[in-house]
């Protein structure tokens, strides 16, 4: 058999078979393939490549629901094989995300989205002449700098110090990815006096958030929860980082991109506003009177709802899990309920993964921004898993049209004003 003969293996297509039932020429068969929208596989003593039928049927309907004549659509579209997010679940490559993270260390977990592959126990480390870049350039911002500043002006140092940074070749990225996060959690001041930068790194940025010591469990949850938000499909600063990668911006800008956007209220601070929330319930004693205040402002309860997710967010029940096991952490767990039970009475939202962050954050001594800079580390692995998918395809391809809604030309030449004008 060859690529344009017919397959004699049960329910699956030769390349011709394929091509013509999608109405496409092989080449784009192979295209497909290459970026993940169909699988290919060759027989024993084959030069050519078979498909599976209901694949190739599923594509050819998704095709004629998305017409090639629309091309602005075709331009918007961001065809992934990273995450897939379905009825209250969420894969990475197809495996299911929480039990990867609950049974795989974030380094772990990370080298999966990048490379489809585990490998056992790796851990990621920073070049020493790299980390003393970022720690002094960090050393340098003003006291009050929160943690996000501290994490863009470590992410442009480690690119300054790096000569090789625009080398995008798949190895290359991946190689900067397994520094650069490291790089990332070094830079930032440790807070507990006796850490050592070396082992899991979940125990280095933990050392960077609290003074308390942490035992097993408490290293577990602050590790599963990295594990648990490295990606989720194409979120705000996700977008942004594909959009740098499509300019074709090394990895450590991409990740700068990614970083501007976490800092805004509606994404990466969603955790500390949460945070903030159990600790008043805690001081007052019930959740009643917090979340009335917080519907008398105008404002959302912290922590509840997602869009994504009908019930509740399965990153929150993954990790909630583990927090019921650490004691220290029952006065804020019960605090997160009574929240999630007094909203109950009018609305039927769910805790989100920030809720439970706030909860491994409050009860560990952490502060408020903490949550927002586990999110921040953690999400940079799936940043880097979206640039290299970016890089493989056509430059600038994320460039919309704008729909203008301005005066029609032409007009006349402006007059200027009289505000501008000289003074006597």
């Amino acid at each position: 058999m060859t690529d344009q003969g017919s397959a004699h293996e049960s329910g699956r297509l030769s390349t011709k078979e394929a091509a013509e039932l999608l109405g496409v020429k092989p080449e784009t068969v192979y295209a497909y393939v290459s970026r993940g929208l169909l699988s290919s596989r060759r027989g024993p003593g084959s030069r050519g490549s078979t498909f599976e039928a209901k694949e190739v049927e599923a594509l050819a309907r998704r095709n004629r629901r998305e017409p090639a004549a629309a091309t602005t659509a075709d331009e918007l579209s961001v065809r992934t094989r990273i995450t897939l997010i379905d009825k209250d679940r969420y894969y990475y490559r197809g495996v299911d995300a929480t039990e990867l993270a609950l049974n795989h260390s974030y380094e772990e977990v990370a080298e999966w989205l990048w490379t489809g592959v585990l490998r056992p126990g790796v851990e990621f480390t920073a070049p020493e002449e790299t980390a003393a870049a970022a720690r002094s350039a960090v050393d340098a911002l003003p006291e009050h700098s929160g943690h996000t500043d501290r994490l863009r002006v470590a992410a442009i140092s480690a690119a300054a110090a790096d000569p090789l940074r625009f080398d995008l070749s798949e190895d290359a990225v991946i190689g900067t990815a397994r520094t650069l996060i490291p790089t990332l959690v070094t830079a930032l001041p440790p807070v507990l006096p006796t850490h050592r930068d070396a082992g899991p790194l979940a125990r280095r940025l933990w050392a960077r958030l609290t003074g308390i010591q942490p035992d097993e469990a408490a290293l577990h949850a602050l590790d599963t929860a990295l594990a648990l938000l490295v990606d989720h499909d194409l979120a705000a600063s996700t977008l942004a980082v594909r959009v740098a990668a499509s300019a074709r911006a090394h990895p450590y800008a991409a990740v700068s991109a990614g970083l501007g956007v976490l800092e805004g209220p509606l994404h990466g601070a969603a955790s500390g506003l949460a945070h903030r929330m159990l600790l008043e319930v805690l001081d007052r004693g019930s959740a009643a009177p917090v979340v009335a205040d917080e519907l008398r402002a105008g404002r959302r309860v912290p922590g509840l709802g997602h869009r994504l997710y009908p019930g509740e967010d399965p990153r929150a029940q993954a990790l909630f899990a583990l927090l019921e096991a650490m004691p220290k952490a029952g006065p804020a767990l019960a605090a997160a309920h009574d929240v999630v039970a007094t909203t109950a009475r009018h609305t039927d939202l769910r805790a989100n993964v920030d809720l439970a962050l706030a909860v491994l954050t409050a009860s560990t001594g952490m502060p408020a921004e903490a949550g927002e800079t586990i999110f921040a580390v953690a999400r940079t692995a799936g940043w880097i898993a979206h640039a290299l998918e970016e890089y493989e395809e056509r430059p600038l391809r994320m460039r919309p049209s704008g729909q203008y809604v301005g005066l029609r030309p032409p007009r006349p030449q402006p007059m200027p004003s009289s505000e501008d004008a000289p003074v006597a």
